[in-house]
Parts: structure tokens; C-alpha cells; sequence
């Protein structure tokens, strides 16, 4: 059985037979694409509906309460993120998104068929473990396959393709529980996403043999690339300066999209939007983040990560706190899209920024690591979110999160520098 399928690592004398680039691997980038948007709706059919669901069908009164669903998701992606760089390196990327597919099928089952919130909960455990593995390898094996030159733009298509599904999936479920109801009509449409994200990943190739074939190309001793993941978890956390200050920034962006994710339409419903307004509200943010990275990642590419990250997490934090003061449709749709461009700015930059500073030999665990700090930002948010709304209110607790999010945007700026051998420093993409 060929590597491609098995998921073992190519030899040697299988380096010729690979391109590095967009242009040479357009077949499965775009396959890849596909999937990521699949995973994107999986996540996207719980952000206008589910909050309300605590509240309407289950009889959820806390904000700590309600918020409970993404402590569980998020502390589970992001182990799923640490699990899924390493995964994807010793066991091969194809193998571990096949599994993040088999976790996700039961998620909208158990949510149609949930008798109290526990089972919701639940199953925004077995969410996590879909998000966190499916996600981080689309974004490995993309990175892979179009090498250091075009990193920016492959991420740029990557959170692009996710988060536009999100915004759809967001529309599209908030209308059909505007009209059917919040239960089953959103998470049928949930689970016809995941079973075709199961079947076209199916088809995916492995992609190992061209990080190998980047690693060759950039000539690194064979210390560098056989580093620990102890040794890789140290120096994305805490020991190397700019993977530090993009680990801190990614954990802070997840915490303010959390508490968007949990309590923005609690906040659009209380003060008298309808379930379909607050829809078309809650898929602004994704839309614009989407259609955004278009342009974003392909821009950090030519003039750096550094101003990118740090304008990025300032204009967050502004569209954060004018959300949490606005009480107009009008106020809330443009803090909604700048709260969009800032995270455009931001996502495809920080996983540049990470590829950057790691050698292909441990890349993967890198982003895994990187992504396992970032999606703790959900949880540690629905902490903080939770306990500020219930004391003080939802405006006072968003913005909150908006003043976090800009002192965050301050640190990047401060402390983040280049990597040398980016962008235009990269070496020859062709093995």
C-alpha cells in the first residue's frame, strides 16, 4: 500500500518525485480547503443557537452556567492541538484528521437527542477533539505542501476557507431555528457537514515526505530537527522570545472569541434584536475574518508578522469594548467587522509567525503547541466572562475582554521580532 494512504514516511529517493508550492500541489491544497471549510461549519452551527439553547430549552440561568460548554471545549481542543502536532509528525497528518472526523460524526446527534445540558456539554467535548485535530493537521499539511515562500498566503487560504463556512454555518442555522425551531432542524445541517468532511478527507494524501523535503532544502543539523517535544513546548511557551509573545497574544485572541462565541447573542437578544438580526450579527465577525485572510496572510508574507499581530489585537480590542457600549444594530455591525478585520489580521499571521521560527523537522509540534495555549483562551475567557457578566453584566464583561485584548496587542508590539531566514530569506522551494 502506498505511503500516501499508509501514512509512513517517504524515503529518499521519493524527494524527487515532490514539488514545494501552491502552483505544483493546487489538487490537494484546494481538497484540503474543502475539508477545513467542513470543520468550520462543525463549529460554525453552535455560535448564533446555542447560548439561547441553555437559556430557552434547558433552563439555564447563569452566564457561568451557559458559558460551561466552552470551558470543556475549549480545554479539549487545545490538548487536541498539542496531540495533533505531535500526532502528525510521528504517526502522519491523514491519520490524524480521519480521526478528528470519527470524533466529530456524534457531536449534532447527541446535541438533537440531549435530554439536559450535560449532554451539550458533552459533546462539545468530543467538538474539541474534532476542532483540535482536524484543524491544526489542515493547517500542517498545507504549510507542507507549499513550502516557506507562500506560508502566509497557505494560511491565509486556510482561515479563509474555515471561517467563511463558519459565518454560513452561523447564517444558515440561525435562520433554519428562526423557522423550525432550535432543535433538530441546525444540527441535522451540523451532521450532514460531517459526514462530508469525512468522505473528502478520505482522499487526502499524506503529506510528511514534503516537510521532509523543506527540512533537506534548508540544510539544518540533525539536532535542530530531532529537538524533544518537552524541548518544543518550552520554547514555543516561555524560553524563545517571539514564540512567547505570539503563544500569549493567540491565547488572548481565542479568550475574546469565546466570550463573542458565548455571549454575544445573549447580549443581541436581551436588548431586543430578533433571532434572525442576531444571526446576520454573529456571522458578520466570521465573514469579514474570513474573507479578510484572503489578503492578510499573502500581506505578513511581504511586510513581516510583526505589525500585523500588534495593529491586529489593538483594533480587537477597540471593535470589543464600542461592542459592549453599543446598543444599535447599526453600533454592533460595525464593531462586528472590525472585530473580523483585527482577527484577520491576526490568525494567519500568528501560525506564519510560529512556522517561521520552527524547523520542519518539529514544525508541526510547534503549531500544535502554539494551538494548545491559543484555544485555552476559550476556557480561561468563559471563566473570566462568566464570572464578570454575572457580577457586572455582559457590556461590562466584553469590554473587559476588550481592554485584555488591546494591553495583549501592546506585548507583540514590544516584544515580538523576525525570524531571519522568512519570507524573502527563504531557501529554494524546489528539491
Amino acid at each position: 500500500m502506498p505511503w500516501c494512504i499508509t501514512g509512513d514516511p517517504p524515503t529518499n529517493a521519493e524527494h524527487g518525485t515532490r514539488r514545494l508550492g501552491l502552483r505544483e500541489n493546487l489538487g490537494q491544497f484546494a481538497l484540503l480547503l474543502l475539508v477545513n471549510a467542513f470543520v468550520g461549519a462543525m463549529v460554525g452551527m453552535e455560535r448564533s443557537i446555542l447560548p439561547l439553547l441553555a437559556e430557552r430549552e434547558f433552563g439555564v440561568a447563569s452566564r457561568a452556567g451557559i458559558l460551561s460548554f466552552l470551558i470543556t471545549f475549549g480545554t479539549v481542543k487545545a490538548l487536541a492541538n498539542a496531540f495533533a502536532g505531535g500526532a502528525a509528525d510521528r504517526w502522519g497528518r491523514r491519520r490524524t484528521l480521519l480521526a478528528g472526523w470519527i470524533a466529530g460524526i456524534p457531536v449534532p446527534v447527541m446535541i438533537i437527542l440531549a435530554p439536559s445540558w450535560d449532554w451539550v456539554v458533552a459533546a462539545n467535548v468530543l467538538l474539541g477533539v474534532n476542532q483540535g485535530l482536524c484543524w491544526s493537521t489542515a493547517i500542517i499539511m498545507k504549510v507542507d505542501l507549499v513550502g516557506p515562500r507562500q506560508r502566509g498566503l497557505a494560511i491565509g487560504l486556510n482561515e479563509s476557507s474555515g471561517y467563511l463556512a463558519v459565518s454560513a454555518a452561523a447564517l444558515v442555522t440561525g435562520f433554519l431555528a428562526a423557522r423550525h425551531g432550535l432543535r433538530p432542524a441546525p444540527f441535522l445541517f451540523g451532521e450532514a457537514a460531517a459526514l462530508a468532511g469525512l468522505a473528502c478527507s478520505w482522499f487526502v494524501r499524506e503529506t510528511h515526505g514534503h516537510a521532509r523535503l523543506e527540512s533537506a532544502a534548508r540544510g539544518r543539523s540533525k539536532p535542530d530537527d530531532s529537538i524533544s517535544a518537552m524541548a518544543v513546548f518550552r520554547r514555543v511557551s516561555w524560553t524563545h522570545g517571539p514564540l512567547r509573545a505570539v503563544s500569549q497574544a493567540g491565547l488572548v485572541n481565542n479568550l475574546n472569541d469565546g466570550v463573542s462565541w458565548g455571549l454575544f447573542p445573549l447580549l443581541f437578544v436581551a436588548s431586543g434584536a430578533t433571532l434572525e438580526t442576531a444571526a446576520m450579527l454573529v456571522a458578520i465577525y466570521p465573514a469579514v475574518w474570513g474573507l479578510a485572510q484572503l489578503f492578510t496572510g499573502v500581506l505578513s508574507d511581504r511586510l513581516g508578522r510583526r505589525w500585523p499581530m500588534s495593529v491586529g489585537m489593538l483594533l480587537q480590542g477597540i471593535a470589543l469594548v464600542a461592542i459592549g457600549a453599543g446598543r444599535s444594530s447599526a453600533t454592533w455591525t460595525v464593531g462586528m467587522a472590525g472585530l473580523g478585520l483585527g482577527t484577520a489580521l491576526v490568525y494567519p499571521t500568528f501560525l506564519g509567525a510560529v512556522s517561521d521560527h520552527s524547523h520542519p523537522g518539529w514544525r508541526a509540534t510547534a503549531i500544535g503547541v502554539y494551538r494548545w495555549w491559543r484555544d485555552l483562551g476559550y476556557a480561561l475567557g468563559a471563566l473570566l466572562a462568566g464570572a464578570v457578566a454575572d457580577l457586572l453584566g455582559i457590556p461590562a464583561s466584553v469590554q473587559l475582554v476588550g481592554v485584555l485584548t488591546m494591553l495583549s496587542g501592546i506585548v507583540v508590539a514590544a516584544t515580538y521580532r523576525e525570524a531571519p531566514h522568512a519570507a524573502a530569506a527563504s531557501p529554494p522551494e524546489r528539491g
